[in-house]
């Protein structure tokens, strides 16, 4: 099949999108997905990021804080949970532009707020839209992009997230100390709600979710016509998964008993991940301060950490296009355990912590943004945003206690050497979980091929 074919009888979406150019149309969808999850980056890393200063101006101890920097994560949990489901029955474009606009407003409205209660309230309806966003792109994008460069392109969207952190911590730096803590929530709500009218626009559903509810041929054409550059004309279409999993409810094909044992390790995986995440990004600022840093030094330190995520995560989504995706991150999360080990060992060498902080980021982040290439690939179209914005929900629930974590530790005098070395374990045993689950798949993919050697009439 080549590009100038305009008419088919029957047309498989996802061979016609492998063997296209990557049009135009396809890097405009890339770019909005990138731009989503980098204001999701921005609005989630917000409040680690004012935390000294509001700590200061509204005198609270660091157990106080606690809920305001957890409080994203638990709606983030809800969004997520709820969302995923949502989009693989009414669409991904609408729960997109639903969630930017969520998180857009409560981030816009925390600048108002006047006591702990009402900003936890804030971040908390934040926490939900944010929730919804991630897993949705990640849904989108995955959906538009050839096979061959999906690892690739997926962690290019990802690496939005990082730069959208890293810029939370910039623009601390900046506005706070001119403006207060309360222009960060401003900037991260602003920004969201001009991309809500935007994506409301310009952003096409997605095309496997339209042959999947059965769209009218002529909406899937012209989507598909756009990346090809040509207009097209097929009467029906396919996709390369059979349609069997669609008996299942979408929250029930993932837990089923071909899905659920690999969706279990997906979870404990990504827990672990997010525990590590959150816990630095909510605390490492305090930490560094109490290490004997200044503020602005703490913020532009900490803002390190996941700005080298953007090179971590064109480097695993090269490598996953060309090796075992499962091993490239486990071993990326193997080497997040050991640099943060090394992190844990210093102490007073501001030059060499800010060094090896950007290195464990690159590690980790890298490793975090391939994990919903990892699900994407595993989950069919019918459960695909189910699979992947619970494994996101689940995993946040590890962010929840990497924040909590951070605040008790933090009380109970434990300073950035002994909690940074402790984040080690979490790291391992997330790479082990990812080599458990690819050594499950193995196994199933040899008995699946067993089977059907033994069937009669077995393709």
């Amino acid at each position: 099949m080549s590009s100038d074919n305009t008419s088919f009888e029957v047309l498989d979406v996802q061979d016609f999108i492998d063997q296209q150019r990557f049009s135009p149309y396809q890097w405009l969808i890339l770019a909005l997905c990138f731009l989503i999850v980098a204001a999701d980056g921005f609005d989630t890393a917000a409040a680690g990021f004012v935390a000294p200063a509001l700590a200061k101006d509204w005198g609270l101890t660091w157990v106080q804080l606690g809920p305001v920097l957890s409080a994203a994560l638990i709606g983030s949990v809800v969004g997520a949970l709820v969302a995923g489901p949502l989009a693989d029955q009414i669409g991904r474009k609408r729960v997109l532009v639903g969630s930017v606009f969520t998180f857009g407003a409560l981030s816009l409205a925390s600048v108002q707020a006047s006591s702990i209660d009402a900003l936890t309230l804030f971040r908390l309806g934040c926490g939900i839209g944010l929730g919804a966003a991630m897993p949705n792109a990640t849904t989108m994008i995955s959906e538009y992009v050839p096979t061959k460069h999906r690892g690739l392109l997926v962690n290019v969207m990802f690496c939005g997230f990082t730069i959208g952190a890293s810029a939370g911590g910039f623009a601390a730096a900046l506005l706070i100390p001119a403006f207060g803590w309360r222009s960060v929530f401003f900037a991260g709500g602003v920004a969201p709600l001009l991309l809500a009218v935007v994506l409301l626009v310009c952003l096409p559903e997605s095309v496997r979710f339209m042959v999947t509810k059965s769209w009218p041929a002529a909406r899937i054409n012209e989507v598909l016509g756009r990346i090809a550059g040509t207009p097209l004309q097929a009467s029906r279409f396919k996709l390369h998964e059979g349609t069997e999993v669609q008996k299942h409810t979408p929250v029930r094909l993932i837990m089923s008993k071909r899905y659920r044992t690999g969706t279990l390790l997906l979870w404990l995986t990504y827990f672990m991940g997010l525990l590590v995440y959150f816990l630095l990004t909510s605390w490492l600022p305090t930490l560094l301060k109490d290490s004997g840093m200044t503020l602005q030094q703490a913020s532009l330190i900490t803002a390190l950490f996941p700005l080298g995520g953007g090179i971590g995560s064109i480097v695993c989504g090269y490598a996953m296009d060309r090796v075992n995706a499962h091993r490239v991150v486990a071993v990326t999360y193997t080497l997040t355990g050991g640099l943060l080990w090394g992190i844990g060992q210093l102490s007073g060498d501001t030059l060499l912590i800010g060094v090896l902080i950007f290195t464990a980021g690159t590690s980790l982040n890298g490793a975090q943004v391939s994990m919903p290439v990892i699900a994407a690939e595993f989950y069919p179209t019918h459960g695909r945003a189910s699979g992947i914005a619970w494994m996101l929900g689940m995993g946040r629930i590890g962010g929840i206690v990497g924040s909590i974590a951070g605040a008790n530790l933090l009380q109970a005098g434990l300073g950035l050497g002994a909690i940074v070395s402790m984040l080690a374990i979490p790291s391992f045993i997330a790479a082990f979980a990812l080599f458990l689950k690819d050594a499950v798949a193995h196994k199933q993919s040899h008995a699946s091929v067993i089977s059907k050697q033994l069937t009669p009439g077995s393709e």
